[in-house]
């Protein structure tokens, strides 16, 4: 008989796809109080200028950040940078910085971002040139070579680099779905942070496409700091790269939308905001 009854035992549920809290809190209500930090940021020095650069594999969104974080400020869907529509898919071969453009058509956020070809292992931007680029040498408007990095005596390097040439933060930009990448892109993440490291600059990881990760954050993002496997996701690329987990935040890029959503405002804004805390010490140092 107590064969009977282990065998009319119902199967124990399935484990829950949630933690029982949060791992991390954000406000989903207000995006306006993050939203006017950004907007009244302010260098101690009205002539500096926060520059943030752009590294990651193809395909991650790295272009896509930078046309979400205008969305996000100017309030409206807004596209600048060329964006690749598929994974294998390079569309940013030169060197470019985006600055974002005020209210006034004539003032400008004191921060602007530079955009790298993206890391491959054969194809992708030469590890050197972004090495170069966090020192200030590499000049608006030059063209990546994958098999050769920016020599000295090209009109695009820099001699001279000011403060505002250089790099303030280094940000990863990675595919949550696509982290088993191959290991000698792994080794190039690794490098480009460790002069990154020896230079002083802090870095961030923007982790994207979390949507496409998980069922339950693609229901809502509001699950995104809830789902045990995106939580799983990150710490494996901390460990990889040994990039604190505070330093990595998911964003949900604007793509497919037409209209302005609060909640994928939310992730962006608590990305940019942080950028610009890790960035502001390093205007100091650097003056």
């Amino acid at each position: 008989m107590g064969d009977d009854q282990s065998k009319s035992q119902p199967p124990p549920p399935p484990p829950s796809p949630f933690f029982s809290e949060p791992w991390r809190k954000i406000n989903w209500r207000d995006n306006q109080s993050a939203l006017q930090y950004v907007k009244e940021y302010r260098p101690q020095n009205e002539n500096q200028q926060l520059r943030i650069l752009l590294h990651g594999p193809p395909g991650a969104g790295k272009s896509s950040f930078i046309n979400s974080v205008q969305s996000v400020l100017h309030g409206r869907m807004y596209t600048q940078a060329l964006v690749a529509h598929t994974f294998h898919g390079i569309l940013t071969k030169k060197y470019t910085t985006y600055k974002i453009q005020k209210e006034r058509s004539d003032t400008f956020y004191p921060f602007v971002f530079n955009d790298t070809m993206g890391l491959s292992e054969d194809k992708g931007v030469h590890v050197e040139d972004v090495k170069l680029a966090l020192k200030g040498h590499v000049m608006e408007g030059y063209r990546f070579n994958p098999q050769s990095r920016l020599s000295e005596d090209d009109r695009f390097y820099n001699k001279s680099p000011t403060a505002n040439d250089k790099v303030h933060v280094l940000v990863c930009v990675i595919d949550a779905n696509k982290l088993s990448m191959k290991e000698e892109v792994l080794q190039k993440i690794k490098d480009i942070r460790k002069e990154a490291s020896d230079l002083g600059i802090p870095q961030v990881v923007i982790f994207t496409k979390p949507d496409e990760l998980s069922p339950e954050i693609k229901e809502s993002l509001k699950n995104v700091y809830k789902v045990k496997i995106l939580k799983k996701k990150l710490e494996t690329f901390s460990a990889d790269v040994g990039i604190p987990m505070n330093c990595i935040f998911p964003v949900k890029n604007y793509h497919e939308e037409i209209d302005i959503d609060s909640d994928v405002d939310s992730l962006i804004l608590s990305a940019l905001r942080n950028i610009i805390n890790f960035g502001e010490p390093q205007l100091q140092t650097k003056c």
